[in-house]
């Protein structure tokens, strides 16, 4: 090599850590998205959603037909969580969502209760609180499920998520 000439070997090296790192961690990094459909008008609405500890916990997101997006945590109810992991769940609703519907044991932790909750809000401080039952319980979101949201003034969306 002449001299003032850089070896192309580290850089090879270094560039072949960094692809080999982002495949890790997208590897770790589950997502999926789904559809649904708001009453009374039956317009689309389609949701999307992260994990990073394979569909139990993590982010989603519903955007409405007119472009308006809901973002916020959701989560897998199991016999793990421990009653503060429900806080987020909680914020703008009732504690326990008791109003929303006769399901009142629905939220009780089994070893993978197949049930999913979300609290998702909008830019202007909008409210929409989900609850899905998993198709698959041990694979999360990923494994597909259904299940209905409700906004603040009681219109509701009917979710599907596939299998992914």
């Amino acid at each position: 090599m002449s001299p003032g000439t850089i070896d192309p070997t580290p850089r090879a090296a270094l560039w072949a850590a960094v692809a080999g790192l982002s495949l890790a961690l997208l590897a770790c990094t589950s997502m999926g998205a789904g559809s649904g459909s708001l009453s009374p008008d039956n317009s689309p609405v389609a949701f999307s959603w992260t994990s990073k500890d394979g569909g139990t916990t993590g982010s989603m997101s519903a955007t409405l037909q007119d472009g308006t997006t809901f973002n916020g945590p959701f989560l897998q109810v199991t016999q793990n969580l421990q009653a503060d992991s429900f806080e987020p769940m909680w914020r703008g609703w009732r504690r326990g969502w008791g109003d929303w519907g006769p399901r009142s044991d629905w939220l009780s932790a089994t070893s993978y209760s197949g049930r999913v909750v979300a609290n998702l809000q909008s830019t202007d401080n909008q409210r929409l609180r989900c609850r899905f039952d998993l198709n698959r319980p041990i694979d999360g979101m990923g494994g597909g499920g259904q299940g209905e949201c409700q906004f603040g003034g009681g219109r509701t969306v009917d979710a599907v998520f596939p299998h992914s």
